[in-house]
């Protein structure tokens, strides 16, 4: 006959109960029910709460209905033939407390359906029309549900349960307590009603009020911050400073690959002899970017070509190369002062988390493998057509491009210009015609 007891295996104030279901001596399961109690007011002896609080007798009372009802849909299955595993368990656990829905049998908790994105993002469909998340998008949804499960604590958020009330309170979270970015904050909330919307279209329950909140994507760089690039004379300064280092020297050559060939670090370190082809008669660098999944041909300019026939760097990890090239940036003077926000370290000794700190620092500072996408754009635009820099800079619309370089669309004040210099000549042209007018009167 089956049995069912319940222990803990911590002896924090946080502990997590579990259930254990013997099917006979050789065979049992254990698992989580998502309840947790504080060590202290357990009895080993009965394996439920000491009865010392109201809050004790009632989870007491929970936990003997969850053991009847686990015992009578063990006996129901175990007489159909149902395979009894850990699965089973978990599911008839989810069942009791309501965190799956019997009609769809899917879990309704909010950190389950991004569990279950994650899991399956190798076969869900793509923003780009494909197929398979990207790996950067995997990584957002898995820190985002990290830092909800940090938020929500005990609570256990249902889908459900998300109303315009808790976004508040999740975004209000996220500013004060974690003092994130208003741009990585707002990113947050959006993946949030994202995850939201996925679960709608399970056919589990929402909020009646998710269609009405509202959530929107800021730019990365503020109004009060600066894009931060190179301009030709950094990079030229930057390539004659006195580089003793082995490391730096080898560094320098990716700072001015990055600048010339515009690539994120994971992909601009992954380039090889193998990556320059010739094909029609045309020499280029392609590959297929890593975030985006996206094959690109970039044109080989004088100072990749340069590099190329000297000799590419070899390859050393993201994290080493951004502290070699603010050291590169330190060492060529690269000190205009410039406002940017930097992961630093409270200032309050007790508290341990690093924050984004926005004030005004040297650019060098500042310079990591990413700087050299926004140099390459920044230095080409003007000089070439927006839609040439775009085919290489991989952006989709200009409006976004010229935000991603800080540029305002100033077409406006040229049909501005242009109307009044129009106005202008056509006075001209109707004052001479005047004055032509009045001499003919005078000699007639």
């Amino acid at each position: 006959m089956a049995t069912i007891k319940f222990l803990l295996q911590s002896q924090s104030d946080n502990s997590p109960i579990y259930l254990r279901l013997s099917i006979n001596r050789a065979n049992s399961i254990k698992r989580k029910i998502g309840l947790f109690i504080n060590s202290d007011d357990w009895s080993k002896s009965t394996g439920y709460p000491k009865q010392n609080t109201p809050d004790n007798k009632n989870l007491t009372t929970d936990l003997k209905d969850l053991e009847s009802k686990i015992l009578k849909n063990f006996n129901v299955a175990y007489g159909n033939g149902i395979e009894i595993n850990g699965e089973w368990l978990s599911n008839k656990i989810d069942l009791y407390f309501e965190r799956i829905s019997e009609a769809t049998n899917q879990s309704e908790l909010v950190t389950d359906i991004i569990k279950d994105i994650t899991d399956n993002a190798n076969v869900r469909e793509n923003s780009k029309g494909g197929v398979g998340l990207s790996k950067s998008r995997i990584d957002s949804l898995k820190n985002m549900s990290r830092l909800f499960k940090e938020f929500q604590g005990k609570n256990n958020y249902k889908v459900k349960d998300l109303n315009k009330k808790v976004f508040e309170e999740f975004k209000v979270w996220l500013l004060n307590k974690r003092n994130y970015s208003n741009t990585y904050a707002f990113k947050k909330l959006s993946d949030l009603k994202g995850v939201c919307k996925e679960a709608r279209s399970k056919g589990i329950e929402t909020s009646a009020e998710l269609t009405d909140i509202k959530t929107r994507q800021l730019s990365a760089y503020e109004d009060d911050m600066d894009v931060i690039y190179l301009t030709i004379e950094e990079i030229e300064k930057i390539e004659k400073a006195k580089l003793l280092n082995e490391a730096h020297i080898n560094a320098r050559k990716w700072l001015i690959l990055a600048c010339y060939t515009r690539q994120r670090g994971g992909d601009l370190i992954k380039i090889t002899s193998d990556n320059f082809k010739r094909t029609n008669n045309k020499e280029a660098i392609e590959l297929i970017q890593q975030k985006t999944g996206t094959k690109v041909e970039i044109p080989i300019l004088p100072k990749v070509r340069e590099i190329y026939d000297n000799g590419l760097p070899y390859k050393v990890s993201g994290q080493k190369l951004n502290k070699y090239f603010k050291e590169i940036g330190a060492i060529a003077e690269i000190n205009t002062p410039v406002m940017g926000r930097i992961i630093e370290a409270s200032e309050n000794k007790k508290e341990k988390k690093k924050r984004g700190v926005k004030k005004v620092r040297p650019k060098y500072k500042y310079i990591s493998s990413h700087i050299g996408r926004r140099t390459f754009c920044t230095l080409h635009y003007g000089e070439l057509p927006t839609p040439i820099i775009m085919r290489v800079s991989g952006h989709k619309k200009e409006s976004t491009f010229l935000t991603y370089i800080n540029k305002d669309d100033d077409k406006h004040i040229d049909a501005f210009l242009e109307y009044y210099k129009n106005q202008e000549l056509k006075k001209k042209k109707e004052h001479r015609l005047s004055i032509v007018g009045d001499a003919k009167k005078k000699n007639a």
